[in-house]
């Protein structure tokens, strides 16, 4: 196995031609309506007649926080990773594993057997970083190895693609958390 992985290839610096970024409209719809009553929290705090009041205080803090996280969510949670070919929104995820369990998964994501032998456990935290982007309906999965480098996390392996039954597989190990 060839250990030198260049460390700039990571899974979400070269993006897979069938995963694209796109706008999330219900994010959108739900980062106005905050805003909206955020405005209005804030537009009612103005309007109340004394200013040093405690309601008056509440409704301005409470429409600060509406607004705040209205723009949070706009800039920061309003973009989603999908699955052209079925449309599939995507999550990510990490794991963890033993450092002895490095060239056993190496091994299986090169060959695509998932959950044949399931002696591989996922622990609660290891010197092994396992990251991962798994479409809603399981068709499509990309992973990639990391090991702890004392300070960080280097790349142990390339990105490995996952489509089809093999994706599906990959994800039942997952569930199960053994691999």
């Amino acid at each position: 196995m060839n250990n030198a992985v260049s460390a700039d290839v990571t899974l979400f610096s070269r993006v897979h031609p069938d995963i694209v970024k796109r706008i999330s409209v219900s994010s959108v719809i739900v980062s106005a309506l905050l805003a909206i009553g955020g405005i209005g929290a804030f537009v009612t705090s103005l309007r109340m007649g004394d200013a040093t009041s405690t309601m008056s205080m509440v409704f301005m803090t409470v429409g600060t926080i509406l607004i705040l996280t209205a723009l949070f969510r706009l800039f920061w949670r309003s973009k989603e990773w999908v699955y052209t070919p079925t449309g599939s929104v995507t999550k990510e995820g990490s794991c963890f594993f033993d450092v002895c369990d490095l060239h056993v998964l190496t091994a299986r994501l090169d060959k695509k057997t998932f959950g044949k032998d399931s002696d591989v456990q996922v622990k609660s935290n290891g010197n092994v970083r396992m990251d991962y982007l798994i479409s809603h309906d399981k068709r499509f999965a990309a992973v990639q190895l990391f090991r702890f480098i004392p300070y960080t996390y280097e790349a142990a392996s390339s990105v490995y693609y996952l489509t089809g039954q093999d994706a599906l597989d990959f994800t039942r190990c997952l569930e199960t958390n053994k691999f």
